[in-house]
């Protein structure tokens, strides 16, 4: 989705360099294995490649560190909280109720460990017809504002399915590079604008 591959180079320091494109510096498991090899760690080696990918790169100066994580409330989830501070977390889901049951128990886990969540985003929130604008909710209408609302936390935004974010995410060239102007790209900057809105401010 970045448009990255390949190994990491070492530093002097014997740390991972991130490979960067779009001005984002990017770290991911995928770039340390073969590209069609499964990960299927659990427990201490799970932690372990969280150790590793937070403290053995040289990360240089960041705005914001955002660590995408699986759906649920893993091995994976618990490890980073319990190894750095989280400013805060952000709960992605579609609208449809078997999502929406994965998206309720990560929200309630980080509020567990002290995390604070600000917010969810509403994922293929609903789909319009290129040819005769219809919209139809494909996955259910507004289930994760509904959720929001149980949970008292605000939704930061939604993001339509679109033909538009699928392919230029296959070839990795993201919708807010390639098509800045699109609505498709306003919804993403619409929502990153309120995650920065409701953080701290970096540390200068």
């Amino acid at each position: 989705m970045m448009n990255l591959k390949g190994n990491p180079e070492l530093s002097q320091n014997n740390l991972m360099r991130p490979l960067l494109n779009y001005g984002i510096a990017c770290m991911s498991m995928g770039f340390l294995i073969e590209e069609t090899a499964p990960v299927v760690w659990r427990g201490l080696m799970v932690m372990s490649a969280i150790e590793k990918l937070l403290r053995q790169v040289d990360w240089g100066p960041l705005d914001y560190l955002v660590v995408d994580t699986p759906p649920g409330t893993g091995d994976v989830q618990l490890s980073i909280s319990q190894n750095i501070p989280i400013s805060g977390a952000v709960i992605v889901s579609t609208p449809q109720d078997i999502a929406l049951v994965d998206a309720h128990k990560g929200a309630e886990m980080f509020r567990k460990v002290h995390v604070p969540v600000l917010g969810l985003i509403q994922n293929m929130s609903v789909f319009q017809c290129p040819k005769c604008k219809h919209r139809t909710h494909i996955f259910g209408a507004d289930g994760a504002r509904r959720l929001a609302q149980t949970l008292d936390l605000d939704i930061l935004g939604d993001i339509p399915l679109h033909l538009n974010i699928r392919e230029t995410s296959d070839t990795g060239q993201p919708i807010v590079f390639s098509q800045p102007e699109s609505d498709e790209a306003k919804a993403y900057l619409r929502i990153a604008a309120e995650v920065v809105r409701r953080l701290p401010p970096p540390l200068k």
